[in-house]
């Protein structure tokens, strides 16, 4: 996160995006984590004064979602598939070489902050498995001699 982003500022032009409606505060975390590339305690506190909402509430629906981070992300979010289709068709070997590739667990953010990577338990693309999605974008058909390419189109 750029350190000349005002928190409160950015929370405060979600807030009114919203009409600082309780009931939107899925929204307004997505959209808040959209601007900041993640719910910083500050954002929470600030969404959680708001919106008049115990900051505990705030706190348990950021955890709840697999969608929030509490943690900075790299610039680009790498979601390995590891359901049964992808799995029995060599996920896991794809989700070890982008780890020793990018010298980076699950769940980790590169040192350089250009990759997070995650794994997910389905994308609902079976029939394309394994997949790797990237920012959106899916990779089907993924083998492990094929992640050196991928990454290099998000190689900064």
């Amino acid at each position: 996160m750029p350190e000349a982003v005002d928190i409160k500022k950015t929370v405060d032009g979600v807030l009114t995006k919203h009409k600082h409606e309780p009931s939107l505060l899925v929204a307004i975390l997505q959209d808040v984590q959209s601007a900041l590339a993640y719910l910083p305690e500050e954002a929470m506190k600030a969404v959680s004064d708001g919106l008049k909402l115990p900051l505990t509430r705030v706190y348990s629906v950021a955890t709840f979602f697999r969608a929030f981070s509490l943690t900075p992300r790299g610039k680009h979010l790498v979601n390995v598939c590891l359901g049964t289709a992808c799995h029995v068709r060599g996920a896991t070997k794809i989700l070890e070489k982008l780890e020793r590739d990018l010298d980076v667990s699950a769940g980790g953010t590169t040192a350089d902050n250009n990759f997070t990577v995650e794994t997910v338990n389905c994308v609902g693309a079976c029939a394309l498995g394994p997949i790797v999605v990237i920012d959106g974008k899916y990779h089907g058909q993924m083998a492990t001699l094929k992640v050196d390419k991928m990454l290099k189109k998000y190689a900064e």
